[in-house]
């Protein structure tokens, strides 16, 4: 007579149940930047996690008919912003607030962070923005000072960048679930730094920075350049990096977005960190596809 254990072992093995793979929209169409040469990378850095489904939205092109893009935000559970351009009509920004407050994900690439400048919840959710006629009284500059991240509400400009060059990361925060087994500090490939960026700077919490050197025409200041704060229920995560295709090939930039987007869908990281993750002397690329 079969035992209790014996008769478990002689029934076929069951499949274990796949985690729900979330869904990430992607939103372009409208950038001062070559979005469709970096949207695709944008999704396949996603779809190779093996944890999100990817959905591109293109918006219409400028002086389209912006007025009618609605998309079905409350369909998906993350929001990738490869956008810069035109405002979007009220109901849309209405839907949009609505899904990040809720408990979604919001991630901000690059010139994303020049959109919007008149909107007050999205510079809210993003923190820090540039461009787009930015001043002292979009918000202050947050600079680094006895380390300590300060607002500095000195008149100026918000948002500019020197010369495209590499440059060293360094981390600041070495326990987020995001940079965690992340060095003390890397080299980034050839990118633009964003500096100067300015505006609400509420409960903006900076993972990583980078000094801009006045010999590259920069500020001469420690920049914030990797960043994420909470929206209502929801969480942001913002990276200054990725300014084109060479810059979105810098496995710093692919294994920090891929970390930060699964950040702000779930709160969690479950991705260990690459092999190939660069060093502070030497840049370390992926061939794009």
């Amino acid at each position: 007579m079969l035992t209790r254990r014996a008769l478990l072992a002689a029934l076929p093995a069951l499949p274990l149940l796949a985690a729900r793979k979330r869904s990430a929209l992607i939103i372009d169409g409208q950038n001062n930047h070559a979005w469709p040469a970096t949207t695709p990378l944008l999704q396949r850095y996603l779809e190779e996690t093996g944890l999100f489904t990817v959905t591109v939205s293109t918006t219409p092109p400028k002086g389209g008919d912006i007025q009618s893009y609605r998309p079905k935000f409350s369909a998906h559970d993350v929001v990738v912003l490869n956008y810069n351009g035109e405002d979007w009509s009220k109901e849309t920004e209405a839907d949009f607030v609505k899904f990040v407050a809720s408990g979604k994900g919001l991630v901000v690439v690059h010139a994303a962070n020049n959109a919007f400048p008149t909107w007050p919840e999205f510079n809210e959710m993003i923190g820090l923005g540039g461009w787009g006629n930015r001043t002292e009284k979009s918000g202050p500059y947050l600079r680094l000072r006895e380390g300590k991240w300060v607002p500095d509400t000195q008149p100026g400009r918000g948002g500019s960048h020197g010369d495209q060059h590499e440059y060293v990361v360094t981390l600041r925060d070495p326990n987020h679930p995001i940079t965690k087994g992340l060095p003390p500090e890397w080299l980034h490939a050839k990118d633009e730094l964003y500096d100067r960026l300015r505006g609400p700077a509420k409960n903006v919490h900076i993972l990583a920075s980078a000094f801009a050197p006045k010999a590259k025409r920069g500020s001469d200041e420690n920049e914030p350049l990797i960043m994420v704060l909470p929206y209502g229920k929801g969480r942001v995560f913002h990276t200054c990096l990725g300014h084109g295709v060479e810059a979105m090939s810098s496995v710093d930039f692919i294994v920090t977005y891929q970390r930060g987007t699964e950040w702000a869908t779930t709160g969690k990281v479950t991705q260990k960190l690459p092999a190939d993750f660069p060093g502070k002397d030497k840049i370390s690329l992926r061939q794009a596809k």
